[in-house]
């Protein structure tokens, strides 16, 4: 952590609102005359498009099924570097990865990685928006079931490709997850892979069981460390997301906000501004889910305007 280059983490699965809130971030950074250097984490992939379809082919045939949730398919470490080096001095380099809509902008095909550069000078602080904002991964136990069913074999690896591992959340100032209930993401992706991408059910559902695993080592522990979590619960049956028919909507929704420290936080404030609002424990607030955006507003602001206000003074 640092008080004169603080650093910002938006941590959550593709598809979990994300970008939702870097964006509200963006408008309050307007307003507040806020300049912000701003990261994606698909900057921080360890293959581009066409060698990380190779190396999940190649996986799977070995048996040890890849993600993009985990280290096998992610440069953690370049990561941790990159939050370091901007605590410590308010820069860094980074490399983009390119997508569709930006191709022309880098003049290089989509899925592919440009060269590193600075990351703009003179900013107040820097923003991360992707699945590895608060990972930690020191050593880790990989569990695989023979094809003969014999008893699990356990492996141990290093979770970083070095001995002492990485710790990425011990240089975030301001950590927050947007996290759906497991069901609601389920349907999310089958939804948005098959009605965006026309990828069968069948197809998705391989590519969740294949995930499952990193997902459980490498994005929920992420979410006991951030500084406030938003989670959206589904007021619909949700019980089979492989059989849903559509994506419960933010208005068929709740939101879960927990506090990691509710002292800092007024929440009182906050029970008032929302209507239907209520605390159902001391560190947790529930509030329509359609109040997302609403909700960045009145509880993210003032920590931002603490963290830049503390940047300036130091």
């Amino acid at each position: 952590m640092s008080v004169q280059h603080p650093v910002i983490a938006i941590t959550g699965s593709s598809g979990a609102g994300t970008s939702t809130i870097r964006d509200a971030f963006a408008e309050i950074f307007h307003r507040e005359k806020i300049q912000a250097a701003f990261i994606g984490g698909d900057s921080f992939l360890r293959y581009e498009r066409d060698e990380m379809t190779q190396a999940i082919e190649k996986a799977n045939k070995e048996g040890r099924p890849i993600s993009h949730f985990g280290p096998d398919a992610n440069r953690f470490d370049l990561l941790e570097k990159l939050f370091k080096d901007y605590s410590e001095s308010g820069t860094g380099k980074v490399r983009q990865y390119v997508h569709e809509d930006t191709s022309k902008l880098y003049e290089q095909a989509a899925g592919t990685f440009t060269q590193e550069q600075e990351l703009p000078t003179a900013t107040d602080l820097l923003i991360y928006e992707g699945l590895h904002g608060g990972v930690i991964a020191k050593t880790w136990t990989r569990r695989r079931m023979s094809s003969s069913h014999n008893p699990v074999v356990v492996e141990r690896r290093n979770q970083a490709n070095s001995k002492k591992g990485v710790d990425v959340a011990q240089y975030v100032d301001f950590l927050i997850g947007v996290v759906p209930v497991v069901n609601l993401e389920w349907i999310q992706k089958i939804h948005r892979d098959n009605k965006i991408k026309g990828i069968a059910i069948e197809e998705t559902t391989t590519t969740i069981l294949r995930r499952l695993q990193d997902y459980i080592y490498f994005m929920t522990p992420q979410f006991s460390l951030t500084d406030i979590n938003f989670q959206r619960v589904p007021l619909v049956d949700t019980s089979n997301p492989f059989s849903s028919i559509d994506v419960p909507t933010a208005a068929e929704s709740m939101l879960i906000v927990r506090f990691r420290e509710p002292e800092k936080y007024d929440l009182q404030s906050y029970l008032e501004k929302f209507d239907n609002a209520f605390m159902s424990r001391p560190n947790t607030l529930v509030i329509p889910g359609g109040k997302l955006r609403m909700a960045l507003e009145v509880i993210c602001t003032q920590r931002i305007q603490e963290l830049v206000t503390a940047s300036k003074q130091a």
